[in-house]
């Protein structure tokens, strides 16, 4: 059935299902992320894991820098694994069976973690198997949403795994709040064994959703990738093989895969500088590492502890702010990301971040905030506008920009590669930021704060536009060497003049209309598509840059 039109095309429900129920994937990063600033202060967890000198009251417990460290830490170790085991398995039992073998991964580090009585190393390993999941989720996931959706509201769709991770953090923080006065153990393992939940509904929906019709068609199956196109479109698939738009797409997804099908795809061609994919390689792993290095996990983390040495007597309480300013604001980056492409926002995002990181970093370095009730009020707001910027443009598009930046024959490698730089850097940042803190305390929001100007830096040097293209038009644009990152915005496929074109081209191809403006360089032939008789037409150009040759829909 289809829901509504964009651009033209028609978008089924499925379509906005999928993107839904894959982003749980991401509801279980965020909760498993924002539950643990809270348990680290809850009493009865101080009593078992921390050091204590009346074990009977909990005001006389602490962790070490190190041990809380790696309890904090730990996870992003195991997510890191997780993330480059998560590619082969995907590539191998297809995205989503690897989602479902990678939750159950996640149940056993849970259960682990609820079995812990007291010790912390326990508890810590538990966070490593749990972080092996989530790792090999924040790889397949996106990569899903990205080879799944289509591309009028591809940024619409693979943002939701950021809007789920943010509700996650949220939700995580309202059910602390909520479980911090119960007796004994109850209070931190309620908050940690609730954490199953999410990854049992994932198993289950995606059980109902369609596979990815671009790794459908790397394994040679045509008619499943046209039903899986079929479904996401809203079009019966039983009349797929007579609809110019599915026939369109399903072509150019055969015709990459029998050009990619020539090129290597393991590890080391992640880094074969032809084609640009060692470029996008390094790129990708820059700017995940980049996303950790704006300092939202630095206030996600260790919130709670911070506002408490800000002088907020109720620190969960501020968590719960920062918790609901990050998600309802990242409603926001789903239409910004749509609206003004990947590019812009952003560069502006990294300079809006850096300004309010100064404005933080300053005020707690200026006067003691403990001592100044304005000072800590001032930064408690510049923390909120920092998250603000985050949650409309680093937070939802470099997951975007993960899904529909890389070649189909390396995507899920080098998705894993950048995913993993995410991580490695999440763990440093976890591990230290108790060592640095005690050392130059609030001036470490200055080294964050220099980290956004860069990452604006990389992305107007860099990033090429990938929004409302085709991910095989996103690989011919990577190599088209007369576009450049900062003139990507107006590239548009050969025989089209922009990508304004390529809208209404697109959509008169839906209404099976006679297109308008074709040029002359175009030379027509019909294709035959999966015994279905003739299929849609499309047009050969020949480059006379060196580009390989492309063969693409009208």
């Amino acid at each position: 059935m289809v829901l509504f039109h964009a651009k033209g095309m028609p978008i089924g429900y499925v379509a906005v299902m999928l993107a839904l129920v894959a982003s749980i994937g991401g509801f279980i990063f965020g909760y498993d992320t924002g539950q643990i600033s809270d348990i680290l202060l809850m009493p009865d967890f101080l009593q078992r894991f921390a050091t204590c000198t009346d074990p009977s009251d909990s005001s006389t417990c602490a962790f070490s820098t190190v041990r809380e460290g790696l309890i904090v830490g730990l996870l992003s170790i195991g997510t890191l694994i997780g993330a480059l085991v998560g590619a082969p398995t995907a590539d191998f039992f297809g995205r989503r069976r690897a989602m479902q073998m990678e939750c159950m991964v996640f149940i056993v580090g849970v259960i682990i973690q609820l079995c812990s009585f007291s010790s912390w190393v326990q508890f810590a390993l538990g966070r490593l198997i749990a972080g092996w999941g989530v790792g090999a989720l924040s790889a397949a996931v996106p990569l899903y949403q990205a080879e799944t959706a289509p591309p009028q509201i591809r940024g619409t769709l693979t943002a939701t795994y950021q809007l789920f991770i943010t509700f996650g953090i949220l939700v995580a923080y309202c059910i602390s709040i909520g479980t911090r006065n119960l007796g004994g153990a109850s209070s931190w393992r309620t908050v940690v064994g609730i954490g199953i939940a999410w990854p049992a509904l994932l198993i289950t929906g995606i059980q109902f959703m369609p596979e990815s019709p671009r790794w459908l068609a790397g394994k040679g199956r045509f008619d499943e990738a046209r039903a899986s196109i079929a479904r996401v479109r809203g079009v019966p698939v039983e009349e797929a093989g007579q609809h110019t738009a599915i026939l369109r797409e399903v072509d150019e997804i055969r015709e990459n895969v029998v050009y990619e099908a020539k090129v290597k795809g393991g590890w080391i061609d992640c880094f074969n500088p032809n084609r640009k994919v060692l470029y996008r390689t390094l790129l990708g792993m820059s700017l995940q590492s980049l996303q950790q290095l704006t300092g939202a996990n630095y206030f996600f983390y260790y919130g709670a502890t911070i506002f408490q040495s800000v002088g907020i007597q109720d620190s969960f309480v501020t968590q719960i702010i920062l918790g609901a300013v990050n998600f309802f604001c990242t409603f926001g980056g789903l239409y910004v990301m749509e609206r003004f492409g990947r590019r812009i926002p952003l560069i502006v995002g990294g300079l809006w971040q850096s300004a309010w990181l100064f404005v933080f970093a300053a005020a707690g370095t200026a006067k003691n905030p403990q001592e100044n009730k304005g000072i800590g009020e001032l930064m408690i707001v510049s923390a909120c506008l920092f998250i603000l910027g985050y949650a409309t443009t680093w937070a939802p598009g470099v997951w975007i920009l993960i899904g529909e930046t890389f070649p189909q024959r390396t995507r899920a490698k080098q998705g894993a590669l950048s995913t993993a730089s995410n991580w490695l850097w999440n763990f440093l940042l976890a591990f230290f930021t108790p060592f640095i803190t005690r050392d130059i305390e609030f001036r470490y929001g200055f080294v964050f704060a220099s980290c956004n100007l860069l990452g604006a830096i990389v992305v107007y040097l860099f990033l090429y536009e990938s929004a409302h293209i085709t991910l095989e038009a996103v690989d011919l644009m990577y190599n088209d060497p007369n576009c450049k990152p900062w003139t990507s915005r107006q590239w548009a496929p050969p025989g089209y003049a922009d990508r304004d074109d390529l809208v209404a081209q697109s959509a008169a191809a839906e209404a099976q209309k006679p297109l308008a403006g074709a040029t002359e360089e175009r030379i027509e032939k019909t294709l035959d598509s999966d015994g279905a008789g003739p299929g849609p037409k499309s047009q050969i150009y020949h480059n006379e840059n060196g580009i390989s040759e492309k063969t693409l829909r009208v």
